[in-house]
């Protein structure tokens, strides 16, 4: 069994209780026009480009297949390096020898026994701060029976196991991980009304998916991106407060500030940008807004 992944993350202190380490599996069926990791979204490799690393020494041109890189001669006589991206079946070759680490290959297929090389090597972190591992992404569930084979082995190692997900996924699916997930990182994007325009997907599935971890008796902490202009709006946030006192389940929520750093990871991929705003979200008026929600549905409420 193997997994598309773009990174493991050790140490990690915030996707879940304890010291974690954090799978990202690549692939979503969502498209957020905010997206932090818009390198998750694609099922795929892809080429990502940092132009302010380049210098142009032309070692990717020397080694690529499909003529993706050509050097030309820019307005100041230097040499300049030309993308060709229509012709990328990101084989890798280019990055592999770039010197500066102006190209790197993003999403690997990775064993489900080297994942767990990896994360078993810190299970004294563990065992001492109450961590585990983490599968996030993207979207974890995108890979259905990945995702269930790392939960399965992780349980087996007798690790403590959280998802991150937005929901989006079958009954069927959701079922087959709840008996390998000691808690889910579960996503409330947006308001009904917006919802689709904002992520690509209907909300009613995700609020399925919710329903259905309830009637399971499955732990979930909420986590709510907190996008301006998008979703910082009463009604979103009078929604937020309502399922969190609906569902007994639900034993925290977790706003979770917007912050800009996918734009440039957008620009890395070559990708238009969607959601243009290179401010950080304001976390002092998001204190306020969680005190509120914790007012009324008097659980734990917090800004991430």
């Amino acid at each position: 069994m193997k997994v598309n992944i773009f990174n493991i993350q050790r140490f990690s202190v915030d996707d879940g209780p304890g010291i974690r380490t954090t799978v990202f599996f690549k692939g979503c069926p969502l498209r957020c026009k905010w997206c932090h990791n818009p390198e998750s979204n694609r099922a795929v490799p892809e080429l990502l480009y940092v132009k302010q690393k380049c210098i142009s020494c032309g070692a990717c041109a020397a080694v690529c297949p499909n003529a993706v890189h050509t050097l030309s001669q820019g307005a100041e006589g230097a040499p300049e390096h030309l993308l060709h991206r229509e012709h990328c079946t990101a084989c890798g070759a280019c990055a592999s020898v770039c010197p500066t680490k102006a190209l790197e290959l993003c999403g690997s297929m990775t064993t489900i026994d080297e994942i767990m090389q990896v994360v078993l090597s810190d299970r004294i972190f563990y065992e001492t701060s109450g961590g585990g591992i983490t599968l996030s992404g993207g979207e974890p569930l995108y890979q259905p029976e990945a995702a269930l084979a790392l939960c399965q082995a992780a349980k087996e190692a007798g690790l403590h196991v959280a998802m991150e997900t937005c929901g989006f996924a079958s009954r069927a699916v959701l079922l087959s991980v709840i008996p390998y997930v000691d808690l889910f990182l579960f996503d409330y994007k947006a308001e009904a009304d917006t919802h689709e325009a904002l992520t690509g997907v209907p909300q009613a599935p995700i609020l399925t998916s919710l329903a259905l971890l309830e009637e399971y008796g499955a732990s979930v902490i909420l986590r709510c991106p907190i996008i301006p202009s998008c979703n910082d709006t009463q009604t979103h946030f009078d929604q937020i407060a309502a399922l969190a006192k609906q569902y007994t389940q639900i034993k925290e929520v977790h706003l979770e500030p917007y912050h800009p750093l996918g734009i440039s990871k957008c620009e890395q991929l070559g990708r238009e940008i969607e959601y243009d705003n290179r401010e950080f979200a304001d976390k002092k008026a998001l204190e306020r807004r969680a005190a509120e929600i914790h007012n009324r549905c008097q659980k734990p409420v917090k800004v991430n």
